[in-house]
Formats: structure tokens, sequence, C-alpha cells
């Protein structure tokens, strides 16, 4: 039955057995997280064989002919730039291979154009206004970038096939204080949804007002399928190559890294763009670094081989993740189901899962969630400014915990969505 059909005294029968209940799981004592998409032990086994993999009777020296163990090679070794250029299907000539962490590229290019502008244009410090377009709800550590150099963020909400690209083409093509917009293309965080053609398309024939936009392309999930078949999997059109196709190959920043493929504090990151991009990064990075990390680039290479080892590694990771996904989806749906009160994202691949409440109920949830020893991602996150207009989207995040943790941090969940929604509903009965 349908919580919002029920009477004022079905409603309080209901809460009345609902906080019974609640009172039950708090005595448990639990101490559960589900607060971050985090690879569990699992999966991180599933890389050991790297640590082993330049072994000291093995050469260090790469393709080039320089020592790993020396200076040098500043945009990153070939072999690294074949894997991961195979990755995020992009020229192995516009890719950079940079360290462990792709947020710390996607920094590095926001502070680079506050200090330095884009490709000869005005820097941004200098600028009365920065806008930043940013698709909700969306990534939190992309938000907090755009915060931190005090950039003024706006909403576009998400739709089942990508942003709202009317609202974007509005704001791109007649604003030239807009410089830039968050993407996380495939596998969307916190949604799971994945864009479609006509959405890659439209942002690939976008006409900005601003010489220095740029599209801000995280492809953070681009090989984390759930499923082995490909006709079970998300797929997307490569970006870079459609903005060449209409004209506007300088728009497009990608970015990607390997750290929810091996190691996350170890892994390899890269930005792929055009040659010009390129090339003005490079006059950053001669000042920045004389180089990354060649030994990790090396051993990523040597670990997986080429893309198709990559790939089988990746399936590994699926049958980890697959268990816990389909049991969030199944506790979902046999509690919430026909209610009512919820809906939530069922994707393909990637590290979340997409939940709204009803409006006005995603704090309490999360409130209630944490008295009864359940930590969830805070409500809000998945917004600029940590402000969720409606207080309904809450980010579920089910690769950490062991499968067992999970159902149990579910059905509290469940339970504190449940109790919310009736209060919820008792305030206007």
């Amino acid at each position: 039955m349908l919580y919002a059909d029920m009477s004022r005294e079905e409603l309080l029968k209901l809460k009345s057995e609902l906080e019974a209940q609640y009172g039950e799981m708090k005595a448990e004592g639990l101490n559960l997280d589900m607060s971050r998409g985090k690879p569990n032990i699992e999966q991180l086994d599933l890389s050991m064989g790297m640590i082993d993999v330049l072994a000291k009777d093995h050469s260090l020296t790469c393709e080039q002919g320089i020592d790993c163990r020396n200076y040098g090679v500043l945009d990153g070794i070939v072999e690294a730039k074949r894997l991961l250029s195979a990755m995020i299907e992009c020229p192995i000539d516009n890719i950079i291979i940079y360290g462990n962490s792709s947020l710390n590229v996607m920094y590095d290019t926001v502070a680079r154009s506050f200090t330095h502008g884009v490709m000869g244009s005005t820097p941004w410090s200098k600028l009365d206004k920065v806008k930043f377009l940013c698709p909700v709800p969306g990534y939190d550590r992309h938000f907090g970038i755009t915060e931190f150099f005090g950039c003024e963020m706006i909403n576009i909400p998400m739709n089942s096939d990508g942003p709202d690209m009317d609202m974007v083409e509005e704001y791109v093509n007649n604003d030239p204080a807009v410089k830039g917009i968050w993407c996380v293309p495939k596998y969307s965080n916190p949604s799971g949804i994945s864009y479609s053609d006509e959405t890659v398309r439209r942002f690939a024939h976008l006409k900005p007002a601003a010489e220095d936009f740029r599209i801000y392309w995280d492809n953070a999930y681009c090989i984390h399928h759930l499923y082995d078949e490909p006709e079970n999997q998300d797929h997307i059109l490569e970006i870079l190559s459609e903005c060449e196709k209409a004209g506007n190959p300088d728009i497009v920043y990608k970015f990607c890294s390997t750290s929810k493929v091996t190691f996350p504090g170890s892994g390899i990151a890269a930005i792929s763009a055009s040659k010009s991009n390129l090339d003005f990064i490079k006059k950053q990075m001669t000042i920045q670094t004389i180089g990354h990390d060649k030994l990790n680039q090396l051993r990523h290479a040597r670990f997986f081989g080429d893309f198709n080892g990559m790939v089988e590694h990746m399936k590994k990771h699926a049958a980890v993740l697959r268990p816990k996904f389909k049991a969030v989806e199944d506790i979902l749906e046999s509690g919430l189901g026909g209610l009512g009160i919820a809906k939530w994202t069922n994707p393909k691949g990637g590290y979340f899962i997409g939940f709204d409440t009803i409006d006005g109920c995603a704090k309490k949830v999360v409130s209630m969630c944490a008295d009864a020893g359940v930590k969830l991602t805070g409500a809000g996150a998945t917004y600029p400014y940590g402000k969720d207009p409606h207080d309904s989207n809450i980010r579920i995040a089910p690769t950490y915990p062991s499968t067992e943790e999970l159902k149990k941090a579910c059905k509290v969940f469940v339970i504190c969505v449940k109790l919310a929604s009736v209060e919820k509903f008792l305030e206007t009965k």
C-alpha cells in the first residue's frame, strides 16, 4: 500500500511498529561503513602480483631505452601510454601519464586555469566571475575543487541519458563566464547512469561563448562493468573524436586513472586532450616536475601485458562486486518496492547506487542510520556546497563492506527510510 494513501491512524500504528524495529537494530551495536566508494580487501588482493612484477633480475628499462629508476620521460613511458590510451579509447599521442590520482590532475587543471589561463586566455584569477556547471546529483570531490577556487557552481539536473542538455547549451553558448562543466559520463557517480550518444554529440557540438570553456570529462568508470556480457554493459561514444568531427577539438579534457583497477593509493592517472591543449599543459609540467613515477608505470604495463589483460582483470573485480550490488537492490526492492516513498538506480557498472527519498527526508535517514551504527555519505554531498534543494538524494556505496555486513546495513537503511517517510507524511495528515 502506498504510504501517501494511508490514514493518520494507519501511519501512527506503522510508526509505532517501525520504532520498535529500529530500537532493536540500535541495540545490536553495529559499526558498518558505507560512506565511500572504496575497493574491498578482495579487490585489492587481485593486484598483489604487481608487488613482485619488477623483480631484481628483470630489466627496468622501458621501450624508449630509459632506466625507469632515473629521471626523464616527462609525459609517461610509452608502455603506460599504450595501456591507458586503450583503456580510454584515445590515440597514444593524445595522452599524458601522471602520478597516482586523477583528482590531483583535475585540481591542477583548474589551478593552472586560474594562474595562467587556458591556451593564452586571461587567467581566471583576473576575471570578475568564473562559473562552473555541475550535473546533480554528482561527485562531491569535483564540487570541492571548484568551491575551493571560488567558482560559482550552477546545478544542472541529471536525466536518465545524462545532464539536461537544453540547460547546458543555454548556459555554455550564451554566458562567457561559464568556463567548465564536470562530467562523469559512464556509470556516473552517484546514479550509475551513462550518457546517451545524443548527449555526447550535443556536448561535442557546443558553441561556447567563452574561448577557454572546457568539458571536464572524468571517465573514472570506463571499464568498471558489473557484467561480462557486452549486451549487459553500457557503451558511450568517445568524446575526443566526436569533438574533432564537430570542429571543436580543443573543448574537452578527458581524465582517468587505475585507482579502482589496481591500488587506489598507487595507481596511475592520465589526461587526454587535443595536441594544442597538451602542449600548453606540458609547459607547466616542465616547471612542476622532472617526471612521475616511471617504475609504477612500468609495473602496471608489465602486470597487465596489454589492454586485454586489464579487461580480464576487471572481470575479477566484477565477480566480487556483482553479489554486493544485487544484495542491495534485492533488499531495497523487497523492503521499499511499491510503497511510493523511494526510488533508486540499478546500474550496470561503477561504484554506486543512487537513491532518492521523498522530499525532506535524506538528512533524517542518514542521521538515523548513523545512530544505529551505519555510516553513509552525508546527505547533500552530491550537490554543490552540500545543499540538496530537495533533501532527497543519498549515495549508496556497496563496495567496501562484506556482503553480510552490507545486508545488515541495508536492512537498517530500509527501516530508517520507512520511519522518516511515515514521520514526513504525518506532518500533513
